[in-house]
């Protein structure tokens, strides 16, 4: 059975003890910290990971993944890669202490399709480096597939992990991403990335004419300069059916993160998604 996450970087607004509380109130299973400030950082005293321990024990929820923003190996000098790299270890430290079995890292850019074999073989050395320290923490690396990077569609997520070879780094399926590099995120996606499927995001998002309108942004694609406006679930272009009945199909029983960056209340904007999971579950026949 899927498990279900916030990710606190939509409620960033909060301390990461509010945001916490706010999770378990919305009858979440766990929470997925981003590596940011005030929730979190490489540099957050073990006194302050131990407060955060106590109380995701206190409210039974589970911390599955640290979401970090350390990488961008593939166009960083080795000065930047190393010092990302050893950001990466004092993570591995702070998974320890609350139970977190994943740590998301980023490869780095360009867009795939204008990335040349190069910036493959730089991210691929140093994210094998990252799973084997994760490895002696019994920890799992993430990549999360995303628009302007290396790993922004299923093919280009092979291409980079058939260069790594460890059994302990995996993608992040994010529906919402690969709706902005217009690529599968449904059926296919899934089945291509097969046993490389860790986890998963969901967010919408819908192409517009304009940006300016708060919650709207570009973004480089194979088509050019394109604009987008983060959108709540159901009100965007990202059709999620077609990748829940793939994880249905699958028995696909990891963590799902709700990650919407819509501009609404953040406490509204994650009850309304997840009310929408529910809702999209309960038509399978799947109880969420």
């Amino acid at each position: 059975m899927m498990k279900f996450a916030a990710f606190s970087g939509v409620l960033i607004e909060h301390s990461i003890q509010e945001a916490m509380q706010l999770t378990k109130k919305l009858g979440m299973d766990g929470i997925e910290i981003a590596v940011r400030e005030p929730h979190l950082s490489a540099g957050t005293s073990l006194p302050r990971v131990k407060e955060i321990q106590a109380l995701s024990r206190s409210l039974d929820l589970e911390i599955p993944v640290l979401a970090g923003y350390v990488g961008g190996f593939s166009d960083a000098s080795d000065s930047e890669a190393r010092k990302s790299f050893d950001e990466f270890k004092r993570l591995l430290d702070i998974a320890d202490h609350l139970d977190a079995g994943m740590i998301r890292i980023f490869p780095g850019g360009p867009n795939a399709f204008l990335a040349n074999e190069y910036h493959y073989a730089k991210a691929a050395h140093w994210v094998s480096l990252c799973a084997e320290e994760a490895r002696k923490h019994q920890v799992r690396v993430l990549m999360e597939i995303h628009n302007d990077s290396l790993v922004e569609t299923a093919e280009s997520s092979l291409r980079l992990l058939r260069m790594i070879e460890s059994d302990n780094v995996g993608m992040i399926h994010d529906a919402g991403n690969m709706y902005i590099t217009d690529t599968d995120y449904g059926r296919d996606s899934v089945l291509q990335l097969g046993r490389y499927l860790f986890h998963v995001h969901v967010k919408d998002e819908l192409r517009v004419a304009e940006v300016g309108a708060p919650g709207t942004f570009t973004s480089t694609t194979r088509h050019g300069q394109e604009k987008f406006l983060q959108s709540r679930m159901g009100e965007g272009g990202a059709d999620h059916r077609p990748l829940f009945e793939a994880l249905v199909e699958t028995g696909y029983s990891g963590w799902v993160t709700l990650e919407c960056h819509a501009p609404f209340p953040p406490y509204e904007r994650l009850e309304h998604d997840f009310q929408f999971v529910r809702g999209l579950l309960s038509s399978l026949r799947v109880a969420p």
